[in-house]
């Protein structure tokens, strides 16, 4: 039951079940949580951002004629439904809790619980949270292809083989949007009827490696307490998305090489074998043909997973689409955050779009997360940006460089009145060093 991308908020007045639940769940999941109170329950679930809540079904304080589950399961899926909900009750409130599922909650547990049932329960959760995840970024994730040269081709390229079931792999820098690129042709594929089931190769041990691609049964391995449905079988009848491909150990390989092949899966602890029909995409960025040459990546599965290879250039060769993904991440994080900013001004823009972002869209994307969560402004302005001076990138025949001065200006004058005229923390700040902060401060005449 590999479920160690999850994150579980446990929610319990009893001091007993939170430290058993403490002790039980984290070999299962990325992260548990346990609060006494559900009247701290939203502001955790917005710091905490599990993907299921167990919730007890009553508490100490008497809320809406006892029933406080259900009060604040309403709650919970009001502000955030794509959160799972696990109710915990007592035997005698199993009329309560089924009342509690036709208002959301996924499924309930009855206390004395049974180990095995109730990790079953929560991996179930788990994995149609992580569905739901992957259908929502299917759709919020908007590709944006610009107007280079090389996204021009892409695009032209994506049309043509995304209605196949060509497999493919999508090569680039960190943080250019390989993901999005494979959403992307997942939904212009035929398989878009069925979510795309997503695997960060990166992340998984080598001793999950078979569990969570190919699943186990019950008993296969020690902590092995149920059946697990491997992302194989789980992608059958739509794509199957594999980040970080580059990342399996050589040892590895060929038992993914042999599944390909196959087309069928075998659970680990089990003799029978399961036919599978899927779409595969890969990604990765590192360089696939020089492991090849140097022993470290097999030649025979490199052929299989590269039918059509796409190479997303770094942001640095798609300027153009900065403006673009600066508003679409501004109005994202603005409705995500509950914030409110309405837009970006052009001169934060300019600044945006001549700075060197190194780790390309995610960089820029968490850079707008930021502004959007720490801004005061409606309209998200230069000083809203946390810019590192080895990022800018000013040239003498910039056409944007007068405005981008500017901005710089408004900037470093933003910083000193924060910090009331303080050149020290305003050069840490602004993350230059004091000399540098003179020279800026005469040129501008601050």
């Amino acid at each position: 039951m590999s479920t160690l991308n999850s994150r579980i908020l446990v929610v319990d007045d009893n001091a007993g079940i939170r430290a058993t639940l403490k002790i039980l769940l984290p070999p299962y999941f990325a992260a548990v949580e346990a609060v006494a109170s559900p009247k701290t329950l939203i502001s955790t679930v917005r710091t905490f951002r599990p993907d299921v809540v167990l919730l007890d079904m009553n508490f100490e304080t008497d809320i809406n004629t006892g029933n406080e589950g259900l009060f604040w399961l309403t709650e919970l899926k009001k502000q955030f439904p794509d959160i799972e909900v696990v109710l915990m009750t007592a035997y005698a409130e199993v009329p309560l809790a089924v009342e509690g599922m036709k208002r959301g909650a996924f499924d309930f547990i009855v206390k004395p619980w049974n180990n095995d049932q109730l990790m079953e329960t929560l991996s179930s959760a788990c994995q149609k949270r992580s569905g739901s995840q992957t259908k929502k970024s299917a759709s919020a994730a908007t590709m944006l292809w610009g107007s280079s040269p090389a996204m021009t081709d892409i695009r032209r390229t994506v049309d043509k083989v995304a209605p196949t079931d060509a497999t493919v792999l999508i090569t680039g820098e960190n943080g250019t949007g390989k993901d999005v690129l494979a959403n992307e042709i997942h939904r212009l594929s035929n398989r878009a009827g069925k979510s795309m089931v997503s695997v960060d190769i990166g992340s998984l041990s080598e001793t999950l490696f078979e569990s969570e691609l190919f699943g186990h049964v019950k008993g296969a391995f020690t902590d092995a307490r149920a059946d697990h449905t491997g992302k194989f079988e789980l992608a059958n009848g739509t794509t199957l998305f594999l980040d970080e491909i580059g990342n399996i150990p050589l040892h590895l390989q060929s038992k993914l090489l042999r599944v390909l092949q196959n087309r069928c899966v075998t659970k680990v602890g089990d003799t029978k074998s399961v036919p599978i029909d899927i779409r595969l995409i890969c990604a990765t960025n590192k360089d696939l043909p020089a492991m090849v040459r140097e022993g470290r990546f097999r030649e025979d599965l490199f052929y299989r997973i590269n039918t059509v290879t796409l190479n997303l250039p770094p942001l640095r060769e798609r300027t153009d689409e900065i403006a673009s993904l600066v508003r679409l991440f501004t109005e994202r994080y603005a409705k995500q955050y509950h914030r409110d900013v309405k837009g970006v001004s052009d001169e934060a823009v300019a600044l945006l779009e001549h700075c060197v972002w190194s780790g390309n869209v995610r960089e820029l994307q968490n850079g707008v997360e930021k502004a959007v969560i720490m801004s005061d402004n409606e309209i998200l302005q230069p000083e809203d940006f946390q810019i590192a001076e080895n990022q800018m990138n000013i040239t003498p025949n910039s056409v944007a460089e007068n405005s981008l001065e500017a901005a710089e200006e408004r900037v470093i004058r933003a910083a000193v009145k924060k910090y009331n005229g303080n050149l020290s923390l305003v050069a840490k700040s602004l993350n230059i060093s004091r000399p540098t902060l003179y020279n800026r401060l005469k040129k501008y005449g601050i």
